[in-house]
């Protein structure tokens, strides 16, 4: 169980870290880029996709209604967009495997272009 400052912490970083709307990650999700993108087991679907599906739920719920199950899932977000910043590649990323992986995590890091 989790107690109420480290949800509160969570909940903070993962609104910090994730910076694409609901909306907006499903449409990206919708593309062949996503679907590309990430570590594929046996040809299925993504890792990352899979987590940008769970992501797009805990935005459109109340805070109040998130589980200790949303905020696990919080936590393994938070975790995953620092460690693939952290080997962020030089030169333009716009259009490269390392961005549509941290997008499909809900984070797109040229929205932080003032970063």
């Amino acid at each position: 169980m989790t107690n109420d400052d480290d949800k509160r912490e969570t909940w903070d970083s993962f609104r910090e870290l994730v910076n694409m709307t609901p909306s907006s990650l499903e449409k990206w999700l919708a593309t062949d880029d996503s679907e590309a993108a990430g570590q594929h087991k046996d040809g299925g679907e993504s890792t990352g996709h899979a987590s940008g599906r769970a992501i797009v739920d805990i935005l459109r719920k109340k805070r109040g209604d998130l589980t200790d199950a949303d905020y696990a899932h919080m936590r393994k977000v938070n975790g995953y967009i620092n460690r693939h910043l952290a080997q962020r590649p030089k030169g333009d990323v716009r259009d490269t495997r390392w961005r549509h992986s941290l997008m499909n995590w809900g984070h797109d890091p040229l929205a932080d272009s003032g970063k």
